[in-house]
């Protein structure tokens, strides 16, 4: 990369921390900080949402899948458009009609509400303990990508690796921290417009350039690379139901349907993110893969894209597509982070040792809490892998776990909190026992469908046992209502 590829990556760097602090100036309390103080448009919403669900794994990872697979790689983001969608028509008018009443900060809170204190409990660890290892993640993945195009030699006798990472978490911390969730919403809106025009507009023109054109393309591979049935039952299936209950019990998620200012823009704002995601995102993804595979073809398929960013992309050109894919990573990275910071301040802190702390002390608290789990994320990204890897199996739990409970809190006015706390035990254990244990699966399913299963049959089994009778008559959800 030449000079103005540094500049034009400086640039960018500098801006993302101008919004923060525009934002620091500008947040009046908790629910400024946590939900954009309820009043985010629609279309920042949806941008925000597509852009930390596809993040700097499915954006590097669609290329891998392009590499390998060709087109029907483009399946795995179309599970974004149905969870999306089914997200938009079935629960968002039942949780933005309880959250006019009672002005919930996080997914926890919705779980107090419907069952008790003990399952919002286990719900926020779990959570913020996934989001804390998602967030030290996204930062290693950003530390790796800079570390093999932009900051090739470090100062001080560090590592590139290393010092990649000390930049890249202090740059995504410095914005998250200092002006939450309106920083991250914004933040993500202008790296997914700079994701778009640097894959759409450079790296996939330049790309069929050096190929020789989109024929030199289709000549060069084989044909079921052109094909969307170029993949198993089995596959598409492990990514339906590993991926659509994100959109389910993802806190990122509901942070942002509190953020809306009412049913039809939340609504709007899935709709959005849903065709962002199938088919924009999902074709240009593979489609660079397939162009990686055709230059690059005995690399492993993960580094095809950053090689091809480095090799092909001319001068100037390089610097807008690494930036393109710095924001992909950091619009995940902060959406994580305010997660897990949300869990542990609102549902942990405040809920159980600070009841009566005032708004600007909770703000305060939310900035230094913020800063911490950052700081924590890097040391273990930085130091244990090992230990990375075992955090990251709490978001297989929260998925395998917390799907049934949250559905038939939705759903089935009967379910008990009892229930609904073995059921996230039962499921969620078992599917981490299947990972660690590295079990062979009937049928080829991926773990979280045992776990989603056995969690579904506790549930059942212990509400007709145990059945709630207390439970708040709102949650009744006339359909009336339900529709608003």
């Amino acid at each position: 990369m030449a000079a103005i590829d540094y500049c034009i990556f400086g640039i960018y760097m500098a801006c993302m921390l101008g919004i923060g602090y525009y934002f620091f100036i500008r947040n009046r309390d908790i629910e400024d900080y946590y939900v954009g103080g309820r009043r985010m448009s629609a279309e920042h919403v949806g941008i925000s949402i597509v852009a930390t669900d596809v993040g700097g794994g499915f954006s590097i990872g669609l290329g891998g899948l392009g590499f390998t697979m060709g087109l029907a790689g483009s399946w795995l983001l179309f599970t974004g458009l149905v969870g999306a969608w089914l997200s938009a028509v079935f629960i968002i008018p039942r949780i933005k009609m309880l959250d006019d009443r009672h002005s919930f900060l996080t997914y926890p809170d919705f779980l107090r509400q419907r069952y008790d204190g003990n399952v919002a409990l286990v719900a926020a660890l779990i959570s913020g303990i996934g989001y804390l290892g998602f967030t030290g993640a996204q930062v290693l993945a950003g530390a790796k990508l800079a570390s093999s195009t932009i900051i090739k030699q470090a100062p001080f006798g560090m590592s590139p690796l290393f010092f990649s990472l000390f930049v890249i978490a202090m740059v995504i911390l410095i914005y998250t921290v200092l002006g939450g969730l309106k920083a991250v919403i914004y933040t993500d809106s202008v790296q997914w417009a700079i994701l778009m025009i640097g894959l759409i507009f450079l790296a996939f023109p330049y790309a069929l350039k050096e190929i020789g054109g989109f024929q030199a393309l289709v000549g060069s591979l084989p044909r079921r690379y052109f094909s969307l049935g170029n993949i198993s039952g089995v596959i598409f299936l492990n990514w339906m139901v590993t991926i659509i209950p994100i959109w389910l019990v993802g806190m990122t998620l509901y942070q942002r349907v509190y953020a809306c200012r009412d049913t039809r823009d939340a609504r709007k704002a899935w709709f959005i993110a849903g065709i962002f995601e199938y088919p924009i995102m999902a074709f240009m993804g593979v489609l660079l893969g397939m162009c990686a595979r055709v230059l690059y073809s005995q690399v492993d398929p993960e580094m095809g894209l950053p090689l091809l960013i480095s090799e092909v992309l001319p001068v100037g050109v390089a610097g807008v597509v690494v930036a393109a894919y710095f924001s992909a990573i950091m619009s995940t990275a902060d959406s994580c982070l305010m997660a897990s910071s949300g869990n542990f301040v609102n549902d942990i802190i405040q809920h159980y040792f600070m009841p009566e702390a005032t708004t600007k002390t909770l703000v305060r608290l939310s900035q230094i809490i913020t800063l911490f789990i950052g700081v924590i994320a890097v040391i273990i990204a930085a130091s244990f892998t090992m230990v990375l890897d075992a955090i990251l199996y709490a978001y297989a739990f929260m998925v395998s776990g917390l799907t049934a409970p949250t559905l038939a809190a939705y759903f089935w006015k009967r379910t008990s909190a009892r229930a609904a706390f073995w059921s996230m035990i039962s499921g969620g254990t078992l599917t981490l026992s299947l990972m660690i244990s590295r079990t062979s699966m009937p049928f080829g399913l991926d773990p979280s469908f045992y776990g989603i299963a056995v969690s579904s049959l506790v549930l059942v089994l212990l509400t007709l046992w145990f059945p709630d009778h207390n439970n708040d008559l709102e949650f009744s959800y006339q359909s009336e209502s339900a529709g608003a």
